[in-house]
């Protein structure tokens, strides 16, 4: 019987990524793969071995001009009837860090780990954070 190996987890880095100018699948497919920790060679899927990410300026991001009206989010209310729906133009106006957090959550394994995972994502909508002190490495963007 074989037994799982625990490589030892290294202490999380933080990690920044401006959003401007972007699309959201990049800007999410980059968080997922790093709050999975693929990008480090201790990579363990059952473990918790990713980075802290800090996505910044989610209101910029940049669209395709048809997709903003074809992309829709739907949500229930419990009540018979009920079905909220809302394109993807009302809610970056409304929310843009929903947006990119429900993108990286669906790009997420789907275990208990996610959750640990999301805890470690920090978005926001505009240039500026509260995490500076922390001092983020700056990750260039997919190309």
């Amino acid at each position: 019987m074989k037994k799982t190996t625990f490589a030892p987890v290294s202490a999380p880095q933080w990690l920044l990524i401006d959003a401007d100018g972007q699309t959201i699948g990049r800007v999410a497919a980059r968080s997922a793969y790093l709050l999975r920790g693929k990008h480090k060679p201790t990579f363990s899927g059952h473990q918790l071995c990713g980075d802290h990410v800090i996505v910044l300026n989610a209101g910029k991001l940049s669209l395709p001009p048809a997709k903003g009206q074809r992309k829709v989010y739907y949500k229930h209310t419990g009540y018979v009837g009920h079905v909220k729906v809302a394109s993807l133009d009302q809610m970056i106006q409304k929310n843009p860090q929903w947006v990119i957090e429900e993108a990286i959550f669906g790009m997420l394994p789907k275990n208990s780990l996610r959750p640990r995972m999301m805890k470690r994502l920090h978005v926001f909508a505009e240039n500026e954070h509260p995490y500076a002190a922390r001092k983020p490495l700056s990750v260039p963007p997919l190309a």
